[in-house]
């Protein structure tokens, strides 16, 4: 009896049987937008669960969903759409990593100019290998604002100065005035994968005229070309000598909507430009040479001062003198420090002549400055 009662027991645990699944994949959560002139980029994780909670099994396109409605609740007429991935297989196990789903929307001119203040909702709905869904994934939005092309002539150029980048404004036809509209660059060193965004400057006329820039956050300098009226450059001096950098630069587009922080998309990119920043530039020449004698009660000595050069690279001075009909000799075996100097070397009856260059930290040295002269009795 008692036997029965756990065989009964036993049997009372199988519970009722469970509907087939529907086999729908559970919708993604995670999708995400970016634009890049005309191209905007989604991105989502390929579903693995359907919405009971099974392993996808069979797994069908993703429809690539667009409109103009922040709320977007059904994909009438998707823009495209993404086959399952050819690496998809029943029974993925947990520890494997989710596989990315991307598809790229070419946004047209004139659905752009439509509604320049607007913005696009996206969405994506997974489907199962018979086409049927569980709904749309989460919504995300992008700016519908339009871009120009990436402006030509975009060359680089090291200089004393720095680098300075140059390029020609983009044509008046396209930009709308009710969008403002930046020169943005951005510069990498060589064999680095990150770059850094060192200027946006606005253009407040150009194509027709003379140029009028506007310094923007991280503008380090302008320096407008007076060759060509519509050409402008860029000075940029955050960056160090006898290395190489790659540049870039698009036009960024930006509207300001009332109550909310600007909205910006960036165009195309120009081709990128390579520069080597050698320095070959020598400092400033040393101004302001004076000699001075003294040497009654002590030994004799004549003392050099001079006004500082103020290059950032300086590195010290060099010092010289000759007397009259012989060659200059160097006077210092290191590099002054101090527009200053001290000649010890001096005798009675004799007029000496001194001159002073400036050197870099690249040992690039400056022109002569003028020679100052003294005599010792």
């Amino acid at each position: 009896m008692v036997a029965g009662c756990f065989c009964l027991c036993g049997c009372a645990s199988i519970g009722p049987p469970r509907p087939p699944s529907l086999e729908l994949p559970k919708p993604p959560s995670d999708l995400r937008a970016s634009r890049k002139g005309d191209r905007v980029t989604l991105t989502w994780s390929v579903p693995e669960r359907t919405t009971d909670r099974q392993s996808v099994r069979y797994l069908g396109k993703t429809n690539i969903c667009r409109g103009l409605d922040a709320g977007l609740k059904q994909c009438d007429d998707p823009v495209g759409n993404v086959a399952p991935p050819p690496d998809f297989a029943e029974g993925r196990k947990s520890a494997t990593p989710r596989l990315i789903a991307t598809y790229v929307d070419h946004l047209n001119g004139e659905f752009e100019e439509q509604h320049p203040t607007g913005f696009a909702t996206y969405a994506v709905e997974a489907l199962n290998a018979a086409g049927r869904g569980a709904g749309l994934s989460n919504r995300v939005s992008v700016p519908l604002v339009p871009t120009l092309p990436p402006f030509a002539g975009f060359a680089a150029e090291t200089t004393a100065k720095g680098v300075v980048v140059s390029w020609r404004c983009p044509p008046a036809a396209g930009r709308r005035t009710n969008i403002k509209y930046l020169f943005r660059i951005y510069r990498r060193p060589d064999s680095v994968a990150n770059e850094t965004k060192i200027s946006d400057v606005e253009a407040t006329q150009c194509a027709e005229g003379p140029i009028g820039l506007v310094p923007l956050t991280g503008a380090s300098g302008i320096a407008p070309s007076t060759e060509d009226k519509i050409t402008t450059s860029f000075l940029d001096q955050a960056f160090e000598w006898e290395k190489t950098y790659s540049y870039r630069g698009m036009v960024v587009s930006v509207v300001e909507i009332a109550g909310k922080p600007p909205v910006e998309v960036e165009g195309n990119d120009t081709p990128e430009v390579k520069v080597f920043a050698h320095d070959i530039f020598p400092p400033a020449v040393p101004s302001e040479l004076q000699a001075v004698y003294s040497g009654p009660g002590q030994e004799p000595f004549i003392d050099l001062i001079w006004a500082p050069v103020t290059d950032a690279d300086l590195a010290g001075y060099n010092v010289y003198r000759h007397e009259k009909g012989t060659e200059l000799v160097k006077l210092n075996t290191e590099l002054v420090k101090s527009p200053a100097f001290r000649d010890v070397q001096v005798s009675a009856g004799k007029i000496y002549f001194y001159l002073v260059v400036a050197v870099d930290q690249r040992g690039n040295e400056s022109g002569r400055s003028e020679e100052a002269s003294e005599s010792v009795p």
